[in-house]
């Protein structure tokens, strides 16, 4: 099938402001579309710069805009587009170049939110057993692979910067409900503040964007939840 990828690029040594180029390929409906930009850079344009690891839906690092909808290209199949396809950058996000995006600060906040277990208890003799149940409260906030796909969706974020966004949060969420943790209170107050887990507006273009079908929307809620019933200090 043939298609024509529409995408936004932007090269800070030589251009001013990000501009469309048109690149058409033929690719079968069962390539995806992380495929046709490896042959746009392998065949028609080494200049190319897009970010790809593992290509198989589990690393994240090829989240990008796709018809409007932020997604991972190596999980888009042509088939499901039509004859034009435009792609951006993650928006909201400082472009380095071409699809590529600073995530620096992305980073920076997810490393915030303490995403690790806390608890300073001495260990059992064999490990911090925890039921199916407990297990269940948090599993579905385990399944984020930190591309940024729910952050770029969201429209407080892209309105301030410095707001914690949906990933972190759903990070903190990981843990604050893990029974095996005993970093609730710190966790919340650093979750309890202007631009923390109160900017969130429950908007669902979170949920919407992210490709591991997380309920983002709802894991953001139930944290504010908890602060409710907590009143952290």
């Amino acid at each position: 099938m043939q298609t024509t990828l529409r995408i936004l690029r932007f090269n800070p040594e030589t251009d001013r402001r990000s501009h469309w180029e048109e690149y058409p390929v033929e690719v079968e409906p069962t390539d995806r579309l992380l495929d046709a930009l490896s042959l746009v850079k392998g065949s028609l344009d080494g200049t190319l710069a897009f970010r790809r690891s593992c290509a198989h839906g589990v690393c994240g690092s090829d989240a990008m805009t796709i018809d409007g909808r932020n997604r991972l290209a190596c999980k888009t199949l042509m088939r499901d587009l039509g004859s034009r396809v435009a792609i951006e950058p993650l928006r909201g996000f400082r472009v380095i170049k071409d699809l590529i995006v600073d995530m620096d600060a992305f980073f920076d906040k997810y490393r915030g939110v303490l995403p690790y277990l806390v608890n300073d208890e001495p260990p059992p003799a064999e490990e911090r057993r925890q039921s199916p149940t407990e297990r269940a409260r948090f599993d579905g906030t385990t399944k984020c692979i930190l591309c940024g796909a729910c952050t770029g969706a969201c429209p407080s974020f892209w309105a301030n910067p410095d707001y914690l966004g949906p990933a972190a949060i759903v990070q903190a969420h990981r843990f604050l409900f893990d029974s095996r943790d005993r970093g609730t209170q710190e966790r919340l107050n650093i979750l309890n503040t202007h631009d923390g887990v109160w900017r969130c507006r429950t908007i669902f273009n979170c949920t919407l964007a992210c490709p591991r079908d997380i309920e983002v929307t709802r894991a953001i809620g139930e944290v504010k939840r908890l602060l409710l019933r907590r009143r952290p200090r």
